[in-house]
């Protein structure tokens, strides 16, 4: 079996054994198997560029490398290209892009140091597998240093369209350096689509049906690879009693109170405030539902240097004590709204006690919180899920009530539908996406790439 080689942003800790996303516990259990190397940033800061060795440790079969970044690298290559380009760029807010040259030199600069720091760690038949949107042109900058080995990647987050994308500076180097990789994994059929019509229509090339692309004297194969969680694992927690939720849901039950859930980082393309809107309509639509049910939102910390996180922030903490102060009562408050970090096992607690699942972004590669919350469910009481037509998961969970995340009276309707819901219709709905989302889950994910990229196969079909 080869080597597995994986480089991302961030370098999960190999010596815990659960980690808090699929994405690090998947990749951490493929290195363990076969053997293989982590490189990422460590998430510190350097005082200079003496201080810029790459450090090193032995986790079992897998060797951990870690590189600190400069106070300039941060600020050019991460809060820069990369989340004021490339992460609002791909996610269709042009009016947020703020691009400079300083951040783009920024972000090659540091492309190129992490295949530096690669090139001497690597065997001849290893398979190399880079994440997400800060390391895009890493595939270019190892080819320029002879790497011959088969290099994937799979983009995390969207890709937008070709208008969309030709609209900020050296687009067509950033996809031309997408073709360096020999597979290009996405999230979503419209991400698949996008890259074609981009490479059809900015490139003059084609791409087959089966998603090969001749490029120069490579071929690439593009395909969408949903992401997927742990099923059985998050079942597992959501079924283990918590003392403090297990409370809080037979207070509510006492009351004959429900709780809607909404859980994400605190990021401009959640779709926060339009959610706290019409939760606000839902209330003003429908009076009845006034102290029956409770919106309980948490929101992640995330890049709070960057000016428009200050923003959204400000923004929520306004709306949901405007919407207290209209619609509480002295013994109910319909927006329990928490700015911080819960732990995974009281979130698995939480969304099995929700009767709803609000999930609506503006745009998002996959979402697996709405995933997470169709594992969490009992099948003897399931909750419903109301699902953004802007997630990649909405390609999938098609049983969810799927909404318009820009129409606040839709999103108001669907979620008074949800809260009065016909049980056996939440069974019928349940029991259809727990059925998808084992059939895609992080397993299937992980060897349906690796497959592509160790034997060339076409990505698999989707159904």
């Amino acid at each position: 079996m080869k080597r597995l080689v994986v480089i991302s942003n961030r370098v999960a800790d190999l010596t815990k054994t659960s980690q808090s996303g699929g994405l690090a516990v998947g990749l951490a259990d493929s290195l363990r198997q076969r053997g293989g190397v982590w490189l990422g940033w460590d998430g510190q800061t350097a005082n200079s560029d003496e201080n810029l060795e790459p450090q090193s440790k032995q986790v079992g079969d897998v060797t951990q490398i870690t590189l600190p970044l400069t106070r300039r690298d941060y600020e050019e290559y991460y809060l820069g290209f990369s989340n004021s380009v490339l992460w609002p760029l791909f996610h269709y807010r042009l009016d947020l892009v703020e691009y400079k040259t300083d951040y783009l030199e920024g972000y090659r600069r540091v492309n190129a140091r992490f295949a530096d720091a690669l090139m001497s760690s690597l065997h001849e038949d290893d398979l190399i597998w880079i994440h997400d949107y800060h390391l895009i042109p890493l595939a270019a900058e190892l080819r320029q240093r002879g790497c011959k080995q088969r290099i994937g990647f799979f983009l995390h987050i969207p890709l937008p369209p070709p208008e969309m994308l030709s609209a900020v500076p050296r687009h067509r180097w950033l996809v031309e350096s997408l073709l360096q990789f020999d597979v290009i994994g996405l999230q979503s059929q419209t991400d698949l689509n996008n890259l074609q019509h981009y490479i059809e229509q900015h490139l003059s090339t084609e791409v087959s049906a089966e998603g090969h692309v001749r490029w120069g004297d490579r071929e690439v194969i593009a395909g969408v690879y949903p992401i997927g969680i742990d099923v059985d694992a998050f079942v597992e927690m959501a079924e283990r009693p918590n003392d403090e939720v297990l409370i809080e849901t037979r207070r509510r039950e006492i009351l004959g109170r429900r709780q809607v859930i909404g859980v994400d980082r605190l990021d401009y393309s959640k779709g926060l405030p339009d959610r706290l809107r019409a939760f606000a309509r839902l209330l003003e639509l429908y009076p009845e539902m006034r102290k029956s049910v409770a919106l309980m939102q948490i929101a992640t910390p995330t890049r709070e240097e960057v000016e428009a996180y200050v923003e959204i922030r400000t923004e929520l903490e306004a709306l949901s004590g405007a919407i207290n102060g209209r619609f509480a009562d002295f013994n109910w408050t319909p927006v329990h709204y928490i700015h911080g970090t819960v732990p995974r096992d009281a979130l698995a607690a939480l969304f099995r006690s929700s009767q709803v699942g609000f999930v609506t972004p503006l745009r998002d590669g996959m979402n697996l919180v709405a995933k997470e919350y169709v594992a969490a469910q009992s099948m003897d009481n399931p909750g419903v899920l109301v699902l953004s037509k802007f997630a990649g998961a909405a390609e999938d969970l098609r049983e969810a009530l799927i909404v318009n995340p820009y129409d606040v009276d839709d999103m108001a309707r669907n979620l008074c539908r949800a809260l009065t819901m016909p049980l056996d219709e939440r069974q019928e709905r349940q029991r259809a996406l727990l059925e998808r989302i084992r059939k895609r889950d992080n397993a299937n994910w992980l060897s349906n790439f690796l497959a592509t990229l160790e034997h060339e196969i076409s990505p698999p079909p989707l159904d």
